[in-house]
Order: structure tokens, then sequence, then C-alpha cells
């Protein structure tokens, strides 16, 4: 088995940096504690330059370098991040170990067919110099692809492979990356280490300096069977990994269900507009790391952190998915304008429920279809200004009434796969269904049962109904409900009027009112 580690360096500030891309080049530093008793834990180079170390309390660091920008440890971040990096992963193996805190650990056994034309594309020198190295040439390829992979997500990675997850991740530590252990080399690899990059116990870490043990592989050296009869199941498992076997196999990671996205924000925001400003960034990042996946954004949750205590939720159902960043952060403005969280917010997590966009076969020789991604962005604009509630496909519902309907969700079948020949077929009527009704005035006589009618709604100024009943069919009986407190009765008639035009128009049982609710065109 082949095992490549991916290890951000000053995971904590990487993480950060991020989330704020423009403080790259400043002088930045990473505390953790709260008050007089916050510790730097991580600084960029440039304050490393200024004689800034991890350990220094702030008041130290600002005397060194007042210009000097602190940021508090941000667990949000960080755990985006680290999501973000193993989606990376996940990209090149489908065996992905979590290990936390910026590493992460894949197996790429057989992936070297994915990397031939990688392969054959390298110099006869570069591979020759590969050989003799004493590595794959694939393995090297892949691991500068995956370095490219993660920079493109923000975040500075070094890459390690051997054949054991200890080898792997101090050889992702180097400063040199990537570095490749050739394969059964990784015991002569560890050999020179000392014992604290095993990462024993407190109890077998004193037991090994009283032995006088001070490297890996003086412990790899010592008969396996004589440590675990000192040391038990963990002394067994220490020389494993200083021979450069690995004591438990690779535990591959559930992919979550979810994306997400989100930070603390170093001052609390009581306006809008800034945090549009800093959601814009948080969506686009979110957006990229579902392209990657092949996935758009169905249904967005934001969960807003509210000074001094309580939190503010939001969920935007969307008619389609979607990754236009522009569309999910007018949706989620227009959602906050309606509903303000009522309290300074001092973080805020976005949650991203994924599905696969709409995909549609184009034609080569007739015209260009609309893309479905396009649609479903434009679906969610208008959305975002009529309503969620008011955009969909009108659906029917089991009853009589022809009023009734239903909206469902925008999805439109695919186009047929021939070209279809229009019916040929004479004298067909389209009804313009009027919606409401149009409420009327019925003249009737004895001798004939519809006389005049003239439209009743002043609103209706376009529809102006009026004349003598010149041809009547009918009446049609229609009865809904009837076991219900309210029950429908009507009589429906189709009519044409001397003024020219046919119509649909009925008649309440209950209490006897017209209305017209349809145009014969």
């Amino acid at each position: 088995m082949r095992i490549a580690c991916f290890f951000v360096p000053l995971f904590p500030l990487a993480a950060r940096l991020r989330s704020e891309p423009e403080l790259t080049a400043e002088a930045v530093i990473i505390t953790e504690g709260n008050g007089s008793a916050a510790r730097v834990f991580a600084a960029t180079r440039r304050a490393r330059k200024e004689g800034i170390r991890s350990g220094l309390t702030l008041a130290q660091a600002r005397a060194l370098l007042p210009k000097l920008i602190a940021r508090a440890r941000d667990a949000e971040c960080e755990r985006t991040a680290q999501e973000a990096l193993v989606e990376i992963a996940e990209s090149f193996s489908p065996r992905v170990e979590d290990a936390g805190s910026g590493m992460v650990y894949l197996d790429i056994s057989g992936l070297e067919r994915h990397f031939k034309a990688v392969r054959s594309r390298m110099s006869a020198t570069a591979e020759e110099s590969s050989k003799d190295k004493g590595h794959a040439a694939w393995e090297h390829s892949l691991a500068q692809s995956a370095i490219h992979a993660v920079e493109r997500i923000g975040l500075p990675v070094r890459v390690g492979i051997a054949a054991s997850k200890l080898a792997a991740r101090i050889a992702a530590e180097l400063p040199k990356s990537p570095t490749i252990v050739p394969a059964g080399s990784e015991s002569s690899f560890l050999a020179p280490l000392p014992l604290a990059r095993l990462t024993p116990e407190l109890e077998a870490a004193e037991m090994l300096q009283r032995w006088g043990l001070s490297s890996i592989g003086e412990l790899a050296q010592l008969p396996e069977r004589e440590v675990a009869a000192r040391l038990g199941e963990s002394g067994r498992d220490l020389h494993w990994a200083a021979r450069g076997i690995d004591p438990q196999p690779l535990q591959p990671r559930q992919p979550l269900p979810e994306f997400r996205e989100g930070m603390d924000l170093e001052w609390p925001l009581v306006s809008l507009e800034p945090f549009v400003f800093v959601a814009n960034a948080a969506l686009d990042r979110l957006t990229k790391r579902m392209e990657l996946q092949g996935f758009a954004c169905t249904r967005l949750e934001l969960t807003l952190r509210l000074e001094p205590d309580g939190f503010h939720s939001r969920a935007i159902d969307l008619p389609a998915p979607t990754r236009d960043v522009k569309t999910l952060l007018t949706l989620t403005k227009l959602d906050l304008e309606a509903n303000p969280p009522g309290a300074p917010v001092a973080g805020f997590l976005f949650v991203a429920h994924p599905d696969r966009p709409r995909r549609a076969q184009l034609s080569l020789f007739g015209p260009a279809a609309l893309s479905p991604d396009k649609v479903a962005t434009t679906i969610a604009r208008i959305a975002s200004m009529v309503g969620a509630d008011r955009v969909g496909t009108p659906g029917v519902v089991n009853g009589h009434a022809p009023e009734r309907f239903t909206i469902d969700g925008y999805d439109p079948p695919p186009p047929p796969p021939v070209r279809r020949q229009p019916r040929q077929g004479r004298g067909l009527l389209a009804v313009r269904v009027l919606r409401p009704v149009v409420p009327l005035e019925v003249i009737s006589t004895p001798a004939v049962a519809l006389a005049s009618i003239r439209s009743l709604d002043p609103g209706q100024k376009a529809l102006d109904i009026h004349g003598h009943v010149r041809v009547a069919s009918g009446p049609w009986d229609l009865e809904e409900a009837w076991w219900s407190d309210t029950p429908t009765e009507r009589e429906y008639w189709d009519v044409e009027l001397s003024t020219g035009g046919v119509y649909r128009v009925f008649r309440e049982c209950a209490n006897g009112e017209w209305f017209v609710d349809g145009i014969y065109d």
C-alpha cells in the first residue's frame, strides 16, 4: 500500500487567511486564550521576521511590532478549511482518512494508471532522475497535482508519500515538498529520527528513556516480542510504527451530506452591508467547493451567532439547484431584510444542501437549448423578487373545480429526441381562462334562459363583456365536496353573445350569482 499525506503547516493561521485572503501579505498572528492570558499560537512570515514566536503574550508581540494584526483562533474557519482539504483528497482517491488539524491521509494504491499521460510527457532526464531516487514518476506527478489543487482553495500544503502513515506524515512535514519515500525504505527513513516523533504515551516514553533509547531505529532493532512483553499492546504498536508498518489500517471517512462555510467576526456587525461583504466571500468559497464535487445548492441555511448570546437561524429553499453566488447572496440579503436578527452579529455559518444540477444534451442540428444551470439561476433570481412560494410549475389537484391548482417545483421534462409534427386538426378552440373570475349580471326572461349579459367588475376594463345571448349550450352540472361545510354546486354554460364573443359562464347554485371564467379564442 502507498499512503499520501496532505499536511497544512500552521493550520489555524492558514485557515484564517483562507477566510481573509487580504491579510496574506500582512503581519498577522493567531492567538489562543482570552484577555491577558492570550498568547501567540502562530504567526505569518512577516511577523516572524520581527522576532514574534509562539508562546509570547499579546502584549509582548505588540511591543515588538505595534502594527501587528491579531486574530483569535476560529474553530469554524478551521473546520471548514479541514472539510475543503478532505474534499480535495477525495478527488484523488476514494479512501481518505481525516486526521484533523490540517492533515489528511489517502490511499493512492493503483492510481498510477490515471497519471500515465503525465508520466509520458516527462523528459527522459527527469524520469531517469526520478528512478535514481527510487520512486515512481507518477507519484511525483500526483503530488504536484495535489499541491496545485489545494493551493487553488487558498491553503498551503505539503505532500509526503510512503508505505505507512507515520512515514508519510514525517515526509510531509519536511520543508521540501513533495517528499517521496521509496517503497521498502520506510525503516531506514525513520531510523535517525528521535523517539518523540512516534508520540508515545507518557509511561511508554519514560520506559523507553530508561532503556537508553534515543532514536526510532534503535527501537526497531529490539525484538518485537520483548517490547510487547514489557510495554503491552501499545509497545507492539510503537515497534510496528518504528519499522514502517501501520499498526492500524486506513480508516476512510464518510462524506458529509452538506457543505459548510463560516467564521467568527473580529467585531460584531450591526448593519447589513458589512455582513453582505463577508458573506459574499464565504458563498464564493462554498460554491467553488460544490463545483469541485459536481454539486449545486438546493437549500441554503444560515446561522448567525449573536452578541452577547443567542442564535438566529434562517433557511432558504431554492426552486432549482444553482451555484450562482450573486443569486445566493441576493436571496440571503432579502431574507435578512425581511427577518432581521435583532442583535449584533458576532459570527455566521452557511450550510448548503447539495443536489445534482440539471444536465441537457445539446443538439447538433437544432437550435441551442437553454442551459439548465442558467435556467436554475434565473428562476432563483425571480424567486428573490416575487417570493419562492410564487415560482414553480402549476399542478392539478384532485377535484372537479377547474380553478383549483397547486404550485410544484420547476422540473421541466427533457426535450423530445425528434421534432414532432404539429397537429392537423381543424375547428379547435382554445379557452383563455380568467383568474380571478369576473362577476356577471344576467337578465333572463321566461322564454329564454339567458337573455343578456353584462360584466360587473369595474377593474376589468379590458374585458367589456355585454350583449344579448345568441346561442347557449348547457347546462353542465358540477358538484364537489357535498359532504363538507362548503360544498360546490354549479351550472356551466357556453354562450355566444350578439357582440361576437364566445364565453364560458357558470352560476353558483347556492346564491344564484353568475361568473365568467373563460373566453373561447
